[in-house]
């Protein structure tokens, strides 16, 4: 909780540049956590120093540049990023090749998750794009649709935990149990439509 009170008062002093350049420096691996970053933003406008609607806009583009760059940089040097010592520390060898395992495995669905993963979003994103598996539209497209679930939650949850501290650091707590739930909501609900879509299709075929 001293990192959120922290970043409050950095926020509250710079407003939506520091909160942009801070979600930036999340998506390039710097170990500052993403989550505990978008509800710090939230609670500044719950104090009046910014406003909320902008805020989630914001942080919705700073997320996603920051996802966007490392992709983009996995994909114009593929495993040569290896390489570069930032990028080394943050992902060994081993574990790279863990990721490019899942990537087998999983497909798309990794970047979809990868949201909800602390910790690997950056590996993911650099692996997505170092793989070529993936275009980068639908990497942004996959991106995106978990990232609008993601984002918001953590601004307005800092924005009406603002000044009510305990019950903000309760539900930081519970959030990411909570972000689970609803990103498989949001996957059963995809799967259904897909599904409900392809037999339009069949059955316009038929008839």
């Amino acid at each position: 909780m001293d990192l959120l009170e922290r970043l409050i008062a950095v926020f509250a002093d710079h407003g939506y540049a520091a909160v942009f350049i801070a979600l930036m420096l999340c998506g390039a691996g710097i170990p500052l956590p993403e989550d505990i970053t978008l509800v710090a933003g939230g609670a500044i406008a719950g104090l009046g120093y910014a406003n909320v609607h902008i805020m989630a806009g914001v942080t919705m583009v700073g997320v996603l540049l920051g996802d966007a760059a490392m992709f983009l940089l996995g994909h114009h040097y593929g495993a040569h990023i290896l390489q570069w010592k930032p990028i080394a520390l943050l992902m060994p060898p081993r574990r790279y090749a863990k990721m490019q395992d899942k990537f087998t495995r999983y497909g798309n669905r990794l970047m979809f998750f990868a949201r909800f993963l602390p910790g690997m979003r950056t590996a993911v994103y650099i692996t997505a794009g170092a793989s070529h598996r993936v275009s980068f539209w639908r990497f942004l497209l996959l991106d995106g649709m978990a990232a609008l679930i993601s984002v918001p939650f953590w601004v307005y949850l800092g924005y009406f935990g603002a000044n009510r501290r305990e019950w903000l650091l309760m539900w930081v707590h519970r959030g990411q149990s909570s972000l689970w739930v609803l990103g498989g909501v949001v996957l059963v609900l995809l799967l259904v439509l897909g599904w409900r879509r392809r037999q339009r299709r069949v059955h316009a075929k038929n008839h």
